[in-house]
């Protein structure tokens, strides 16, 4: 097995468990109750002419384990926000990344700019669990998931107003990403089984995507020149992770990346 496969096999067993506490039926009705969602997410990625920052709250991670031993992570929301960041990527995997649901909840509810739920989707329960702690958006790795599962989360998300992150590595899953009515792609410059990085990949695949689909580009992306090199490849938007967790001055190095 991959990581990858033990991620997603821990996301299974994670909410079998949450199914014992709250059941779909129930956490669905709590969902579907909430207000529905505007697209929050995608629409902060549409910025005419320049490029959209999605900066990510990370305590840890499988390739470099422990990244953040202090993790002020309402604080750091909060530095991203007056930073001038366009959303916030929030992890919530426990095991491997220990993220929490906490976490997303808690800045959820004290930041403007919307938030998407960084996890390893691989049940409906997980969606509606993601809009009941304040998530505008969720993660659909291509990887993980067959083309009929994602279809079948791109429209519990459009019922919900919350968007989809399709994220693909490659050239096919590109195409089933597109062929399931993706909104938004974005290309995972890690590659998650043998987390070599690239973002050359990100460039390469470019032209694969059509004009009006969001492009995002995710991990490995360093510093202004990684930044300088995916606008002028035509990429809508970066999600940043390590990058900005190691900085001392978090809002300084936004700046630094946005040039």
């Amino acid at each position: 097995m991959t990581i990858l496969d033990e991620l997603a096999e821990y996301a299974r067993y994670r909410t079998s468990k949450a199914k014992e506490k709250v059941s779909l039926s129930a956490l669905k009705e709590m969902a579907l109750s909430l207000p529905k969602g505007s697209y929050e997410f995608e629409k902060a990625l549409k910025k005419e002419g320049d490029m959209a920052f999605i900066c990510e709250c990370k305590k840890a991670s499988p390739s470099k384990g422990m990244i953040a031993e202090d993790f002020p992570y309402l604080q750091i929301a909060k530095d991203y926000e007056m930073a001038g960041a366009d959303c916030i990527s929030v992890l919530t995997e426990p095991r491997w990344f220990l993220g929490s649901d906490e976490y997303l909840r808690e800045i959820a509810e004290n930041v403007s700019i919307p938030c998407i739920r960084k996890d390893f989707t691989v049940d409906e329960y997980m969606i509606y669990e993601a809009k009941v702690l304040g998530a505008k958006a969720v993660l659909l790795i291509c990887s993980i998931l067959s083309g009929d599962e994602i279809k079948r989360y791109i429209e519990i998300c459009d019922n919900l107003g919350m968007s989809a992150l399709v994220e693909a590595h490659d050239k096919e899953e590109i195409g089933t990403a597109i062929e399931c009515g993706a909104r938004i792609i974005g290309v995972n410059n890690r590659n998650l089984k043998d987390f070599s990085v690239n973002t050359e990949n990100s460039r390469k695949l470019r032209s694969l995507i059509p004009d009006d689909v969001i492009y995002v580009s995710e991990s490995g992306i360093r510093d202004a020149k990684d930044i300088k090199a995916l606008r002028e490849a035509g990429v809508n938007a970066v999600l940043i992770g390590e990058a900005l967790m190691k900085a001392a001055d978090k809002r300084q190095m936004l700046s630094r990346l946005k040039g």
